[in-house]
């Protein structure tokens, strides 16, 4: 195993902030309000160190957290359509917070909880109790997830849950990333994501229907700039302000799904940064911080429209209410795994 220091401080509000440290320097904080990646400090191509992830200026903003920044996100990332679902043949109706719609766990998400932190030999580990009930979900769910940071540059994220009644379970990270430190935007940032399918949105952000992204704003399956895509003419586009889609991962046969793989990556031409991220998942959510404008960040100007983005390994949207709902439904005896790895390192 690969030993990193793990140090930890309170902030004002009781929070406790853990920071994970590699040989290249590289720090990442984690409150454990939330499980939150708070900052993660990396060298550029000249050594100069810079916090490439998006945040609040102080610790009382991650009581609220409204945009999710750097959340570990449950007990249902991303959608679910009329915050409706059926187990079983039970009927549940859970938090709806947008828009009539449930996301990322609803009022009382997981981003919100404070967690049982324990620092280990090779990483940070954080458990949460959701009780039965809790945002409308069945079942008792137990969440645990392992933050380990190697000296490659490689933040690894384990995530495990088990339950005693069946129920849906879709998590997720929801960093905010701008590889070049907050000095500008991320239109220059090169997207690579290795996805032949996307999911096409309604007006409400619920997938519709599965289209190819060939010929598309949303074909990045070769190296592209994020800018231009932004102010492409598609309607998808418009009804989004941006990106806020799920890829369809595509494996090669139904025997590797589950197994880690990279499935995209992100180039910071001015930087050199570059940030690559590998899952288990078979959706991925690419956003474009399409309602970052105005939102204090640590800087002293509020954050702009499209100053960070993310990339949320993932279930896809709604499934729960698709043909393909019982992939996403955990039962007792079973146990939820995922792992999701973001790698950095930087062209010279």
């Amino acid at each position: 195993m690969i030993q990193f220091p793990i140090t930890s401080s309170d902030t004002d509000n009781g929070d406790t902030l853990y920071t994970l440290q590699n040989a290249q320097d590289m720090r990442i904080t984690i409150s454990n309000r939330g499980a939150t990646l708070i900052s993660w400090f990396a060298p550029d191509r000249y050594g100069r160190m810079a916090d490439i992830l998006l945040g609040y200026p102080d610790a009382q903003a991650y009581v609220g957290n409204k945009e999710y920044f750097g959340a570990l996100v449950g007990r249902w990332a991303n959608r679910i359509a009329g915050g409706r679902f059926a187990v079983d043949g039970a009927d549940y109706l859970v938090d709806r917070n947008e828009a009539g719609n449930h996301l990322h766990g609803g009022d009382s998400g997981f981003h919100l909880a404070r967690w049982q932190a324990r620092p280990e030999e090779d990483g940070l580990r954080l458990t949460l109790m959701s009780p039965e009930g809790e945002a409308g979900f069945p079942g008792n769910l137990q969440v645990t997830v392992l933050y380990r940071l190697d000296d490659q540059g490689s933040l690894s994220i384990d995530y495990q849950a088990i339950t005693d009644a069946p129920t849906p379970v879709n998590l997720t990270s929801h960093g905010y990333f701008n590889l070049n430190g907050g000095s500008s935007g991320i239109g220059d940032h090169l997207l690579t994501i290795d996805a032949d399918h996307f999911l096409k949105i309604d007006k409400q952000l619920i997938p519709v229907e599965a289209a190819e992204v060939a010929g598309t704003a949303f074909d990045f399956r070769q190296p592209a700039p994020i800018g231009p895509r932004l102010s492409w003419p598609d309607a998808q586009i418009a009804l989004a302000g941006g990106f806020d889609h799920c890829y369809c991962l595509d494996w090669d046969d139904d025997k590797q799904r589950g197994n880690l793989r990279t499935v995209a990556n992100v180039y910071d031409p001015g930087s050199g940064r570059e940030l690559s991220l590998a899952t288990t998942e078979t959706g991925l959510q690419f956003y474009s911080g399409n309602f970052l404008g105005g939102v204090q960040g640590r800087g002293a100007t509020p954050y702009a429209t499209h100053d960070g983005f993310c990339l949320e390994a993932q279930a896809y949207p709604n499934q729960v209410n698709g043909p393909d709902a019982e992939a996403v439904i955990l039962r007792p005896g079973q146990v939820y795994r995922q792992t999701t790895v973001y790698s950095l390192g930087v062209r010279r």
